[in-house]
């Protein structure tokens, strides 16, 4: 365990080091000048003298590589800076909007759960019947439904015609109702045929037809032995997809208005918020290796061969 943390340790910081490079380098490169958004130049008449002065105390007119040991070395000390829009400091603006994301993200995988674990479930069980079927109808219009365009037609249905939930804001769970059942949704048809495919998999395995030799129920055989073999493969995928899965929550943040930090950073990118927009990758990317760890920790603890590989090695 110790050899894997110092493992963990070297991986995040070369993670960290090659992220923070490259979102200073690409936000620094896009189209569009924050001095000009930040002096409302379309709005207020402002000289060249004023523009080349706030450049200057933004200490734009330096080289990048020195731009960015700037920033490098005020991140050590765990400071975002401020926001050049709003001039409030990034952490505060991050962590007030990061409840909101993550409940909806919770509210999505839970939906998910919902739906592919029984749907997966009942499809390997009862293979070539109209559950089956139906499964797979589920999967196809899930994998080629737009989130958006999801979202946009319950927000018709339920909130337009019906009136029975809100579209927009976060006041209590009942807001957070359509967004997450929109994000699960676009992500429980892969989950669905994974799970299925996995469980079939498992099912047709030596140690099943002994299990039921020993007279075990198939309700255990299937809860404590099934289904807890065929997880690996559907946690591991779940890891590697975690980044499309940030990237929903932020159109679902922008469709709802709900106030997330991924609805944060898309206002941020309009307003060439370099600082915002760089506090946000750098969150989401420690989110990420964070569950990517888990993920990894939890295979070796459903996985049997490699905790008894890691025995043999120690």
């Amino acid at each position: 365990m110790i050899h894997i943390l110092r493992h963990r340790l070297v991986e995040v910081t070369l993670f960290l080091l090659l992220i923070t490079f490259i979102s200073f380098l690409f936000a620094r490169l896009a189209p569009g000048d924050p001095v000009l958004s930040i002096l409302r130049v379309d709005d207020v008449s402002v000289t060249n003298e004023q523009v080349e002065q706030l450049r200057e105390e933004l200490g734009f007119n330096e080289p990048l590589l020195i731009q960015y040991g700037h920033w490098l070395t005020d991140f050590v000390k765990m400071d975002f800076g401020n926001s050049y829009i709003t001039n409030q400091p990034v952490m505060e603006m991050l962590w007030s909007g990061l409840p909101a994301t993550l409940e909806l993200t919770a509210g999505g995988l839970l939906v998910m759960i919902l739906i592919a674990v029984p749907l997966g479930s009942l499809a390997a069980i009862y293979r070539g019947s109209w559950i089956d079927q139906v499964s797979r109808v589920v999967s196809l219009l899930g994998a080629a439904m737009p989130s958006f365009w999801l979202g946009l037609i319950l927000i018709d249905l339920f909130a337009v015609r019906f009136g029975i939930l809100p579209t927009m804001g976060r006041d209590g769970i009942i807001s957070a109702v359509l967004p997450s059942i929109t994000l699960g949704l676009a992500i429980s048809s892969v989950y669905v045929r994974l799970l299925r495919s996995s469980l079939i998999d498992s099912l047709n395995q030596e140690y099943i037809r002994a299990a039921r030799a020993r007279g075990l129920s198939e309700t255990r055989i299937f809860f404590a032995h099934a289904l807890r073999a065929s997880l690996p493969p559907v946690i591991t995928v779940f890891g590697v997809s975690l980044g499309s899965l940030i990237g929903g929550v932020v159109v679902i943040e922008v469709i709802f208005a709900y106030p997330g930090i991924g609805k944060m950073v898309v206002d941020a990118i309009r307003g060439r918020d370099y600082p915002v927009i760089q506090g946000y990758i750098l969150v989401m990317a420690i989110i990420v290796f964070l569950v990517n760890s888990a993920v990894d920790l939890s295979y070796r603890y459903l996985n049997p061969e490699l905790r008894l590989k890691e025995r043999r090695k120690n």
